[in-house]
């Protein structure tokens, strides 16, 4: 009786967010090692499909950096590295596109539908909604360091996503881009994901991966920051906290806050039910990020 009525509390307090919620449009970002885990995949996607389920309207925007770099070791490519980002020549892009189209977003697309959901594949073989330049680093010297085939996308066809939200569709994009001649650019998912929410001008951004929420010393579990504004967070950026792969996460944030998202959130996705436990609760389980 006592988990009943538990289960029964929980509905109630999901309601205000359901009815808050309800018609608006939150980008969730998967990435890390949820993507090599099936069963933890599905169980994420139980969520989407149940946030699309009462209304809300998600759009998924995916990496899958350790499926690509498993397929380029089978190849007999090995990685190179410059200032922590992939080199993409040709052959490493085309790895990465077939990997992230047919490894990952097909996948996905597939596990939605099974669920109920109507899903659209969008990516550099069908139709893609990001568009990019090529990234150049400025490395030491002054000088812009080559990435080759890496790009930071600079516009969303946010016509279109809105279109498919509209219609109760959840696009399902991959982190592959156009250039402004046609060609292809493999690019950062968190980033992309932080520009697509604020082009689309989503209620909330959701970055799901398997990393916990910020930490004020990355060892230790109960330094966990459950609420950081951006002054905060640009405060821990110079004081050398946020670094790594927390950076771009951050900065994905960072950047659709700027453009008027309400709220972003870094989750741990291996923590059963976490994307339902951060929007449809008062306290949440990651990292909330919001304006000053």
């Amino acid at each position: 009786m006592k988990e009943a009525i538990a289960k029964a509390g929980a509905l109630i307090e999901a309601m205000a967010y359901i009815r808050k919620f309800l018609g608006r449009i939150v980008v969730v970002k998967l990435g890390g090692s949820i993507l090599d885990d099936i069963a933890l995949q599905k169980e994420l996607l139980a969520d989407v499909a149940f946030m699309s389920t009462v209304g809300i309207r998600p759009i998924i925007v995916h990496g899958g950096g350790k499926a690509i770099t498993r397929a380029m070791n089978d190849a007999g490519l090995e990685a190179t590295w410059v200032q922590g980002r992939r080199y993409t020549d040709e052959r490493t892009l085309t790895i990465a596109e077939h990997t992230l189209v047919h490894k990952v977003n097909t996948p996905i697309c597939q596990m939605l539908e099974e669920m109920g959901c109507e899903t659209m594949a969008l990516h550099s073989l069908s139709s893609c909604v990001m568009f990019a330049e090529p990234l150049r680093l400025d490395g030491p010297d002054g000088r812009k360091l080559d990435l080759g085939k890496v790009g930071k996308v600079t516009s969303v066809n946010a016509q279109l996503l809105k279109k498919l939200c509209d219609a109760g569709t959840i696009p399902v994009i991959a982190s592959v881009a156009k250039d402004k001649t046609g060609g292809k650019l493999n690019v950062n998912a968190d980033t992309a994901a932080g520009k697509v929410a604020a082009e689309v001008k989503a209620e909330k951004l959701v970055v799901v991966s398997d990393t916990h929420g910020i930490r004020m010393d990355i060892n230790d579990p109960d330094s966990w920051i459950s609420s950081l504004n951006e002054k905060q967070i640009k405060e821990m950026i110079e004081a050398g906290i946020i670094t790594d792969a927390m950076f771009p996460k951050v900065e994905a944030c960072m950047t659709a806050l700027e453009a008027g998202v309400e709220k972003a959130h870094i989750i741990d996705g291996r923590i059963p039910h976490s994307l339902l436990l951060e929007i449809y609760t008062d306290k949440g389980i990651g990292t909330q990020i919001i304006k000053n």
